[in-house]
């Protein structure tokens, strides 16, 4: 093979003084935040072509590490987590892609996707000069990175930037640490320029970037003001919105956010009027199924909830928005698009209602989906090899009592509390109550406290958030000891044995089966239940909740079949009807 075929459509990216080059042309970065751990993978080509439609030239995606190594030095790019053909099949419709591989990247994923195995060790700092995390990262960088830069475009594939670490002015000010992450991207093999982004303040750009890496910023508005900012610490090289916020998340509890089409335009307007290069964050959100979704905390914990639709130019299932048809008429003001099809929405149906004919309640059916294990304390979810779901820790109080408050310290998120067998309340994390009473009058009792891990700390200075019951567990001034504790992840339900359905009492599982003649997206409502986590044929679809915003899930076609489709809920609490819809529009307010 001769050098030139070698060279063969290779390509890259430069940056000469204001702007970017690619192919010996001046180029501008219209660019569409798109995460393939979001979208199922069947859709993956489907959003990709909309984002194309809309005029974007690139499509952007974090890396999200906790999906990739689950367990420790235990790695998965499997079909669903398989970001190496994402990345690919953006490269095959012509589009280019800026690659975010953290190792922290926020996203509103779970631990700003770090895996949560770092927490089982209580002495662990992330994001920093620390050894442990350190020798953590680099054996994931040795797994992932030399594979990711194998899709550069100086190897022929479609890759023209990769960013180091993410927003880092907003937590810390070391910079060795950011040079370590610079170096261990070079050093596998990372040619392409690189980029870091943080918010437009002055301690967001002092420490969150190095002298010589491209320094880019994240807004939702006032462009002109961003960019003065920004050239005050980077006096050349090309502007850039890396996050551009035309939408945002939702939280458990608060409204569903929203910002009109016509305000979002004139923001994109002043970007490109400015001469910068753009990031819509997002352009298409997708789905926190499973337990993956993070969370916030202000001094509250929030939550974020299931849909990531972010009232982005994609909605939740794919379809165009207001937004879509606006941005799409600015960047038409400001570059000859090519002429694409105009996407149209995906097929919806609403199939019949459904009533549960069987369930398993959780008590009857601990030594199906655990092990118990025996700790004279309660311990958190990673100490026990845990990332995700609930666990359930059980102990015997002598009576009798009378009147005591029961304090769980510190839980993380929210605990129902059980005496022999029955519900005497909840506790959630930074929430009154924070204790309940206690109240028999027999010589003992069962105590059982079911904790469920609502997300992770995805931003911010309290990010080491350890699940489960992380202090411990008294009565009065009493620490209660000698606990018997059962992990819940929840991933096989397989064993669970089903009788038939005599209430809606939980917490517990219930079990039907939907028949159809044919498929196509549609939305789980349960009006009537109070919270939990759902499954289509073995798929977590997420966490459901009456107390809003969302009202239903997001069910995409290919997870559903002709025929027989096994639906399974985890109720919490209780349902007062034990029946669901399946609705053919979402529910979000």
């Amino acid at each position: 093979m001769t050098q030139a075929e070698k060279n063969a459509g290779k390509r890259k990216l430069e940056i000469q003084a204001d702007q970017f080059v690619l192919d010996g042309q001046p180029f501008r970065i219209l660019s569409g935040a798109i995460h393939y751990f979001r979208v199922i993978p069947e859709y993956w080509k489907d959003r990709l072509r909309k984002l194309q439609a809309m005029g974007l030239n690139t499509v952007e995606t974090y890396i999200a590490w906790n999906l990739h190594e689950p367990k420790k030095a235990e790695f998965n790019f499997e079909g669903a987590r398989d970001c190496f053909a994402f990345i690919r099949k953006a490269g095959e419709l012509g589009l280019n892609v800026i690659v975010r591989p953290g190792p922290y990247i926020c996203a509103e994923w779970d631990f700003g996707g770090l895996p949560s195995w770092l927490l089982a060790d209580q002495n662990m700092r992330v994001r920093c000069l620390h050894v442990p995390f350190l020798e953590a990262v680099d054996r994931w960088f040795d797994t992932f990175v030399p594979r990711l830069a194998e899709l550069q475009t100086t190897r022929g594939g479609p890759v023209i930037a990769v960013q180091v670490e993410n927003e880092y002015g907003s937590f810390g000010t070391d910079k060795k640490y950011l040079q370590f992450i610079e170096m261990g991207l070079k050093q596998r093999g990372i040619d392409v320029p690189m980029f870091t982004s943080d918010g437009w303040t002055d301690a967001a750009l002092q420490n969150g970037t190095l002298p010589h890496v491209l320094k880019t910023i994240n807004f939702g508005k006032n462009a002109i003001d961003a960019f003065i900012k920004l050239r005050h610490y980077q006096p050349q090289g090309p502007l850039m919105c890396s996050e551009f916020w035309n939408g945002w998340y939702d939280h458990w509890g608060k409204p569903h956010h929203t910002r009109a089409a016509a305000d979002a335009a004139q923001a994109l307007d002043e970007i490109l009027s400015a001469g910068a290069s753009v990031n819509f964050y997002m352009f298409h959100g997708g789905t926190n199924f499973g337990f993956m979704n993070g969370a916030n905390d202000d001094g509250q914990y929030w939550p974020t909830i299931t849909s990531y639709d972010y009232d982005a130019p994609l909605n939740e299932a794919g379809d165009p928005t207001e937004k879509f048809y606006a941005f799409r008429e600015i960047l038409r003001q400001h570059f000859n698009l090519p002429e694409t099809p105009l996407p149209r929405a995906s097929k919806k149906m609403a199939f019949p209602g459904l009533r549960m004919s069987q369930q398993a309640p959780l008590f009857d059916n601990l030594d199906k989906l655990a092990h118990g294990a025996r700790r004279t304390t309660p311990e958190t979810m990673e100490k026990l090899g845990q990332s995700y779901g609930f666990v359930l820790y059980r102990t015997e109080i002598a009576g009798p009592r009378g009147g005591e408050e029961l304090f769980v310290q510190d839980v993380r998120d929210r605990a129902q509390v059980f005496l022999d067998g029955n519900l005497i309340g909840a506790l959630e994390r930074s929430r009154m109550p924070d204790s309940l009473p206690v109240n028999f009058d027999q010589p003992k009792a069962r105590l059982d406290i079911l904790v469920e891990n609502m997300g992770r700390t995805n931003f911010g200075p309290y990010i080491h958030d350890r699940k489960g019951i992380t202090e411990g567990v008294r009565l009065g001034q009493q620490f209660l000891f000698h606990w018997q504790i059962y992990s819940l992840p929840m991933e096989d339900l397989s064993k669970l044995q089903w009788q038939d359905l005599k209430s809606g009492a939980g917490p517990g599982f219930f079990r039907s089966i939907l028949h159809i003649n044919e498929t196509a997206d549609t939305f789980l409502a349960l009006p009537g239940w109070t919270k939990g986590v759902a499954w289509i044929n073995g798929f977590n679809l997420g966490r459901y909740w009456d107390r809003g915003p969302q009202r239903t899930l997001y069910v995409p076609a290919p997870l559903l079949k002709e025929g027989e489709n096994e639906l399974v809920i985890f109720e919490l609490h209780n349902t007062d009807t034990m029946a669901v819809e399946f609705r053919s529009k979402p529910e979000l307010y």
